[in-house]
């Protein structure tokens, strides 16, 4: 098991006079392009609504952990802003995350209002714990057009473990199966794998896939957890998980699989339905097809998951600074991208946030 950590990490602080990120060259500076150093175009925007959560789970939240005072938060007309000020830049397709994005008390108004932005496509990340069929109705209608569950489990006694929290297995897939009815393609399940916590249920979620004809991924347990406890002996690879799976099962590789997805996806040789992927950033990084870009829920932005360098937008918002201001700002950042995030190098430092923290 993980140890458990004793001490929670210190609140982060906006900062008086917050840096500014160096000026992107001229060359940067096209209109409708995002674009990095690494000559990366930036398209996609993941948008965290709440560092708040209702589970603590092992690989990333610890009890003791506090959230930001909700004044630093941006609020709805924030969010609206800032998507217009990005699309303007390019970006086609966003994920809402968290936290838990469910608990953002504006949500319903949130993806009322971008979802007929006319993104290509608009997704959201959830626990699926508190999802109701009315709501999953009326997020589709209004331009929600996917939505991925984490569920690290198929046993009720360790979904309590590894979550901390009261929700079941079967509620989570109670959502999953509503999401369905409501209209939604076929859900996306993330499962963090960890040796010695769940490394044992990978055929299980195979066969779950299977069942359910739902797009199962597993994700290489990654150095995002506040406990600090994080090292090379609990991660997976996906060499290993994809044995597992063979152990059980034929598997053909999906070929329609695009440049910039983050997993290597299959499908069952037998025709069955469903579809598995391999997310990892540990044993296969894909960060040179990397073309995301992280807004926290207190508007830093953060080129890179892995980022030890934010940059603070919301002070931009918030200070009279007109949009076009605002966006030349923005590609000032997004110029700031590192090549990518370094866990195989011995001078990897893990980033002080959390996944919670950052937004999946």
């Amino acid at each position: 098991m993980i140890p458990a950590m004793t001490t929670a990490l210190p609140v982060l602080r906006p900062d008086l006079h917050p840096p500014k990120p160096p000026r992107a060259p001229a060359t940067a500076r096209r209109p409708g392009h995002l674009l990095d150093s690494h000559g990366r175009r930036i398209q996609d925007a993941r948008l965290s609504l709440t560092d708040r959560c209702n589970f603590r789970c092992i690989y990333c939240m610890e009890p003791g952990d506090r959230f930001l005072p909700k004044m630093q938060l941006l609020d709805l007309e924030e969010y609206i802003r800032l998507v217009d000020i990005l699309m303007e830049l390019g970006i086609r397709t966003l994920r809402l995350t968290g936290g838990e994005p469910t608990l953002y008390p504006q949500l319903d108004e949130l993806i009322q209002t971008i979802g007929q932005r006319g993104l290509d496509d608009l997704a959201m990340t959830t626990n699926g714990s508190l999802l109701d069929h009315d709501r999953l109705v009326q997020w589709r209608h209004h331009g929600l057009r996917r939505l991925t569950f984490s569920l690290d489990t198929l046993r009720e006694d360790r979904m309590r473990t590894i979550t901390r929290s009261r929700t079941s297995v079967q509620r989570v897939l109670e959502s999953i199966e509503q999401a369905r009815r409501a209209g939604f393609p076929r859900p996306k399940v993330n499962a963090v794998i960890i040796r010695g916590i769940n490394d044992d249920e990978v055929p299980d979620f195979a066969q779950l896939a299977r069942d359910r004809d739902l797009d199962v991924r597993f994700i290489e347990f990654m150095p995002l957890d506040s406990n600090r406890a994080w090292n090379r002996d609990h991660v997976v690879n996906a060499d290993e998980m994809l044995e597992a799976i063979r152990n059980r099962f034929t598997l053909r590789p999906d070929m329609s699989t695009g440049p910039h997805s983050t997993s290597m996806n299959w499908h069952f040789s037998d025709g069955a339905p469903g579809r598995i992927g391999m997310i990892a950033p540990v044993s296969r990084p894909f960060c040179g097809a990397c073309n995301r870009l992280r807004i926290t829920a207190e508007g830093r932005i953060r080129p890179c998951l892995f980022s030890h360098e934010e940059w603070d937008i919301r002070s931009m918002l918030r200070d009279g600074s007109d949009d076009r201001e605002i966006a030349a700002s923005i590609v000032d950042m997004a110029w700031t991208k590192q090549a990518g995030h370094g866990i195989d190098r011995a001078d990897f430092v893990q980033p002080e946030r959390t996944m919670s923290a950052i937004g999946g």
